[in-house]
């Protein structure tokens, strides 16, 4: 049988294409952490890390269990001897403190931030004093054209305290919460073009009314970049010569616009239009404040006001110079109720103006006889011409300050006017050693 030689060579073998992969061990989602852990030492830093942490934790005590809890007492701020509670202020502390209107267990009232312009003059220096007393910080900002330096400088040296030697006419940029705009002259020696003439010359007549309208629009722009309260301090001059007795605030006056004190009577107005339209046009938060008659520590000793010529007069046994027939009525408020109407304003949530003064109206010649009885019985009196655009009637309405704000005058002028004397004794005679030869 012959052999059969058979050729495969082209033929198809059948492959199989399916991958089938092979099966997991069930152990190895195990064994694979552990055998990360132990390679180069892990376990032992982990285990070592575990020891410190255990360590630390243990020897160093907490300070939650070392330090005393102390029980809730309300804050108390005390200015001039006296108690003040004012609003809360709601732009800058948190919500839950006003809603109950007292501070939680281990908070503290947070302090501000407070430009005060014009801080180094006669009123400023007083609201300086109140602002650092609570815990503010404060920037006093002032070019010293009637501001003292003598004023504030028992704060030197408080961290709380800066002192800016700058006029408000030209910007100033700084980060602060409430700006307190008090910068003017006000008193008739220093916006009257003959007196002003001759203390400072021709070249700055018209201080007061520039500063009134440009160094509002500064201060007014520094609040609307930084988000700042504004108060403006303006004045019952805005009345004018009234013709409506006592003056409310929504009185609109009766200024004589070309007069020798219309640039202070028209710069104050001229602010009060500013400060509304940034409040209704920029949303900027203002406060404004008319502010009557103010006497106290601190005033200039010849700025022309009607209390410290008096004052300073009978302390140096000169006449008590009367303008006029003596019966025009002025009202005088002592500095301290001024600024707590100020602080009160700032702190409230009302935009105003309110009037702020002392609703005890008295005569010229009232006045004089009252510093007679305070300082010299023989001081006599001396009549003069009156002076152009003089008002003849000045008190202020203050019922919309007691309802909405709380707030009344607590000195009368019988109490606080020796106050003032005792200042100015001080500093007109350098000591107390002339306080024996005046009443």
């Amino acid at each position: 049988m012959g052999s059969e030689l058979i050729f495969r060579g082209h033929e198809t073998q059948p492959v199989d294409d399916a991958y089938s992969p092979k099966p997991n061990k069930p152990w190895l989602s195990v064994a694979r952490p552990i055998r990360y852990m132990l390679r180069e030492q892990r376990l032992l830093f982990v285990l070592l890390g575990v020891v410190i942490a255990t360590l630390f934790f243990t020897l160093v005590p907490s300070s939650s269990s070392s330090t005393p809890i102390v029980p809730y007492e309300p804050l108390s701020i005390s200015y001039f001897e006296r108690e003040s509670t004012l609003p809360a202020y709601h732009h800058r502390v948190a919500a839950a403190v006003h809603s109950v209107g007292k501070v939680p267990l281990g908070i503290k009232r947070k302090g501000l931030r407070i430009v005060v312009t014009g801080g180094a003059g006669f009123v400023g220096s007083h609201l300086v004093d109140r602002l650092i007393a609570r815990g503010d910080s404060v920037i006093v900002v002032d070019n010293f054209f009637t501001g003292r330096k003598e004023n504030v400088m028992h704060h030197f040296g408080n961290p709380r305290f800066e002192l800016i030697r700058h006029d408000v006419v030209e910007p100033l940029l700084l980060e602060v919460d409430q700006i307190y705009h008090l910068a003017c002259p006000a008193s008739p020696v220093h916006y009257n073009p003959k007196d002003l003439a001759i203390v400072v010359g021709i070249g700055v007549l018209n201080c007061a009314y520039k500063t009134n309208v440009v160094g509002t629009l500064n201060m007014l722009g520094l609040a609307k970049r930084v988000g700042a309260r504004f108060l403006l301090t303006s004045t019952s001059e805005v009345y004018g010569d009234p013709l409506q007795h006592p003056q409310k605030e929504t009185y609109w006056g009766n200024v004589n616009p070309i007069g020798v004190r219309s640039c202070y009577d028209e710069g104050k107005r001229t602010a009060e239009t500013l400060t509304m339209d940034y409040h209704r046009g920029a949303g900027v938060e203002v406060r404004i404040a008319r502010i009557f008659n103010t006497y106290g520590p601190r005033m200039c000793l010849d700025d022309g006001r009607v209390v410290s010529n008096f004052v300073a007069q009978a302390l140096r046994k000169e006449p008590l110079t009367v303008y006029g027939d003596g019966k025009q009525t002025r009202s005088f408020q002592y500095v301290s109720d001024l600024v707590e109407g100020l602080i009160r304003l700032m702190e409230g949530e009302h935009v105003g103006p309110f009037n702020l003064g002392n609703p005890g109206e008295f005569t010229m010649l009232e006045l004089a006889k009252v510093v007679q009885e305070t300082i010299d019985p023989d001081a006599r009196i001396e009549y003069r011409p009156n002076t152009e655009d003089d008002p003849h009637k000045r008190k202020p309405d203050i019922s919309r300050a007691k309802e909405l704000l709380g707030w009344e005058p607590k000195v009368d002028l019988h109490k606080g006017l020796p106050l003032m004397v005792s200042d100015f004794r001080l500093r007109i005679f350098g000591d107390h050693k002339e306080g024996a030869t005046v009443a």
